[in-house]
């Protein structure tokens, strides 16, 4: 465009007059400054006097226009002056950098979101090293303090609690990607009848609850602890955006996503990676409210952690980024669609499952509840754990059910203690991480001598993080801390059942 003395337009080609819809060309001459978002109005006109007086900007100066069509953007603008012609002129170059700027925008946010992520991974891995032990000792005192004993009340309030907590600290490895999951064939009809009642009770008598199933809608694979939790949150946020009452609907049915059944237009994805859904078959789980709506502008941050429209003290902002971390796992998608005062639909995806796939899970599933087992044994286990109350614990609950119990604290110990008792070994019980030597690389240095030794990774992260790190291909078993007494003697004779 070029600019008068004045610093007004007074013409501009056609690929401005495209980009402003032909809206400007009636309006000429017009201030360049009126193009100007108002804050940076001041220091536009400022820029464009120095240059008029001969003072050209050495740079290209950034700008945010907003366009009579309602179009706002940014863009590059570099000054030169006009040579010849009739008194003090400039002519104004303009490169459109909006998408740029959008794409650094989002690459911000997503290192910002890895970097929360992994120091919620982080504090959640150390506090399930904290919670195995206090779960654990529990389990041993009330082996000496059974019900109808005066200490056993304190002891599973204190029991009890550690749970709550291990609930807490599940929450941030959701958020971070990092949970166990369990996961196992679904009918969600099936999951959505026993889970109606605690819907009902949460919701509130104002509010009506309308469960509609859809026809043949198959089955889905996830852990059904954690889509219950998912479920739970979003009735809990419905709940909250209907405070003079209305109606929660949880629909499901089954969908082909493809080129002639793609995506609807209004829903809104939590990320950029998730606006492109794989072609195939889903089971689609939809919460509609009746509430208040979610505003435009802040439909993408609600999945964001910590970001909450609630007042201050009433909630802690993880409820949709867990949501959103559950789901990710799982391998589904969630989308948002909102209307303000008419209310908010939450649609989930999850790939539909093959019908042998049906089949061999209910299988397995038979097989473990006809497992039920004397947890008692006899043989000897290496176990290797850096933090000592949970190596404490371990070790005299093990001993308890009979078993003879190696203990070392470092990777390096248990190598020695392998090299002088190595063949009676059965079983070897590590952490996976540890100061120095790590679990897996111990194992590598004592997997070559002795083959048959078993072995179990214990750790405070997710067991798919390990094998991403670990590999697949190699066979292991593996427990997630905090775990009880139970569970560890559990998984101790299926191990030395299986050989």
């Amino acid at each position: 465009m070029t600019l008068d003395g004045q610093g007004r337009m007074i013409e501009c080609n056609q690929a401005f007059y495209r980009l402003t819809q032909n809206t400007l060309a009636e309006r000429l001459p017009l201030p360049f400054t009126e193009l100007l978002n108002s804050a940076r109005r001041a220091e536009g006109d400022a820029i464009v006097r120095r240059a008029l007086s001969g003072s050209l900007p050495a740079e290209a100066q950034s700008f945010e226009l907003s366009l009579p069509n309602g179009v706002a953007l940014m863009v590059s603008a570099y000054f030169s002056a006009m040579q010849g012609g009739e008194g003090d002129r400039l002519i104004l170059h303009l490169v459109d950098i909006t998408e740029q700027k959008n794409l650094e925008v989002r690459f911000v946010h997503s290192q910002k979101m890895q970097a929360v992520g992994q120091l919620a991974g982080g504090i959640a891995h150390d506090f399930n090293n904290l919670l195995t032990a206090m779960i654990g000792f529990c389990d041993l005192l009330l082996m000496r303090h059974p019900a109808g004993d005066q200490s056993f009340a304190d002891i599973m309030q204190i029991k009890q609690n550690a749970n709550r907590a291990a609930n807490l600290v599940r929450q941030l490895l959701a958020f971070s990607r990092r949970q166990t999951l369990q996961p196992k064939v679904l009918d969600i009809s099936d999951v959505l009848a026993e889970l109606s009642n605690l819907v009902r009770r949460l919701i509130g008598e104002n509010i009506e609850l309308k469960m509609v199933h859809g026809r043949d809608i198959g089955h889905l694979r996830a852990d059904q602890g954690q889509l219950e939790q998912v479920l739970i949150n979003l009735a809990v946020n419905a709940r909250d955006a209907m405070p003079k009452g209305g109606a929660l609907t949880i629909r499901t049915s089954k969908v082909v996503i493809d080129r002639e059944h793609p995506l609807p237009r209004d829903l809104v994805a939590p990320a950029e990676e998730d606006t492109h859904i794989p072609d195939g078959q889903y089971v689609l789980i939809e919460v509609i409210d009746t509430g208040v709506g979610i505003p435009k502008a802040i439909l993408q941050q609600i999945f964001e952690p910590f970001f909450s429209t609630k007042a201050v003290g009433s909630g802690t902002g993880l409820g949709l980024s867990t949501v959103y971390g559950i789901i990710k796992q799982t391998g589904g998608y969630i989308y948002v669609a909102s209307q303000e005062n008419e209310g908010t639909t939450f649609s989930l995806f999850f790939p539909a499952v093959a019908p042998e796939e049906n089949v061999a899970a209910a299988e397995s599933e038979s097989a473990e509840k006809s497992a039920a087992m004397d947890l008692t044994g006899k043989g000897t286990i290496l176990l290797v754990e850096d933090e000592t109350p949970v190596r404490i614990f371990a070790a005299r609950a093990l001993r308890n059910k009979g078993y003879t119990v190696l203990e070392a604290d470092c990777g390096e110990t248990a190598i020695e203690l392998m090299a002088k008792h190595g063949h009676e070994v059965e079983v070897i019980v590590t952490d996976v991480i540890m100061p120095g030597m790590n679990g897996p690389a111990m194992i590598d240095k004592i997997a070559p001598q002795f083959p048959n030794a078993k072995v179990i990774f214990i750790s405070g992260y997710a067991e798919d993080v390990f094998v991403n790190n670990y590999g697949s291909e190699r066979s292991f078993n593996f427990l997630a801390k905090p775990f009880t007494l139970k569970q560890l003697a559990t998984k101790i004779k299926e191990v030395t059942r299986a050989r």
